[in-house]
């Protein structure tokens, strides 16, 4: 039985804060995803084709499941279940060829919004609270930047040469995938697959980070945190699961995300696949974790405030 809540150690002192902070734009981050778009929209306006979108379809739902979800989410992030090294190392290269960020960079920036959400109040980045084109561009072309920020001390599995090296060559990690699709299918395949597919992967990574934070069903209530999650029904096939944020806020070292009756859930089908041929162990569900005294039902929250 498992008992760990798969949140890193946090050092904070007395001006540790989530609010007091600026954003600023990323050259390296824009001028990336606008090449992705610019490509995207020429293949989508000149190249489209059945063959062409089912190429975007399948490279996509195999980077998202196998790699953001499974790999960096689930496995890297909240360490929600066991697998071989090599496995590990598969499903979180699918993940970086998502195109949003390598290893160290995805768990950064979870772990930072992760704490940020949990604090009474934190800046509008984290929150999305602001306007909606505001926040889309605030996240997909900018980085945000605490005044205190603290200390993280993650755990040590991303001290790895193959780590490092996906951390240092993200955005050339869309080459091997690229020349696999010229070779089959020409320049066409490698703008649907990779391009197209990187834009819009980068676009709905936000969109359901906005949505998941606004609006939509819930079921638990964080108290003393100043962000809550959103279940956002309908979502659950395109997200592999991860539309369903308000179960993530209230069992985040949860490996099934869709808790509830009618709540789809392909990464969490994809990992019974894995467990039933050996290749996957362990998967923490939420009767492993650990009670949090904050956690209330949503409907007892809203009681106490009649």
């Amino acid at each position: 039985m498992y008992k760990k809540t798969a949140v890193p150690t946090i050092y904070e002192n007395s001006e540790t804060n989530a609010f007091e902070a600026k954003v600023i734009w990323s050259p390296s981050k824009s001028i990336w995803v606008m090449m992705m778009y610019l490509f995207g929209i020429y293949g989508v306006l000149f190249l489209s084709s059945i063959e062409n979108f089912l190429v975007f379809l399948i490279s996509s739902a195999i980077t998202l499941c196998l790699g953001h979800s499974l790999g960096m989410h689930r496995r890297l992030i909240h360490q929600s279940y066991e697998c071989p090294k090599w496995l590990e190392y598969l499903f979180v290269h699918f993940g970086v060829i998502v195109g949003l960020a390598g290893p160290f960079g995805m768990v950064r920036t979870h772990d930072t919004r992760d704490w940020a959400q949990r604090q009474p109040q934190c800046y509008p980045y984290f929150s999305h609270q602001s306007s909606f084109l505001k926040d889309g561009f605030w996240q997909i072309h900018c980085d945000i930047v605490l005044k205190h920020p603290p200390i993280f001390k993650e755990e040590s599995i991303l001290d790895t040469q193959f780590y490092r090296f996906m951390e240092k060559t993200w955005m050339l990690q869309q080459l091997p995938l690229a020349l696999i699709l010229y070779l089959i299918g020409g320049v066409e395949w490698v703008i649907w697959g990779t391009c197209l597919r990187v834009a819009i992967s980068v676009t709905g990574h936000w969109l359901i980070g906005y949505f998941a934070h606004n609006s939509g069903h819930r079921s638990w209530h964080v108290n003393g945190a100043g962000v809550q999650g959103y279940n956002i029904k309908f979502c659950g096939l395109i997200t592999m699961g991860e539309c369903w944020h308000n179960n993530h806020h209230a069992f985040p070292g949860s490996a099934k995300l869709g808790l509830e009756k009618g709540q789809s859930d392909p990464g969490w089908w994809v990992l019974i696949i894995l467990s039933k041929i050996g290749l996957v162990k362990n998967l923490k569900l939420v009767a492993d974790l650990e009670e949090r005294q904050e956690l209330v039902p949503y409907h007892q929250k809203a009681d106490e405030q009649c």
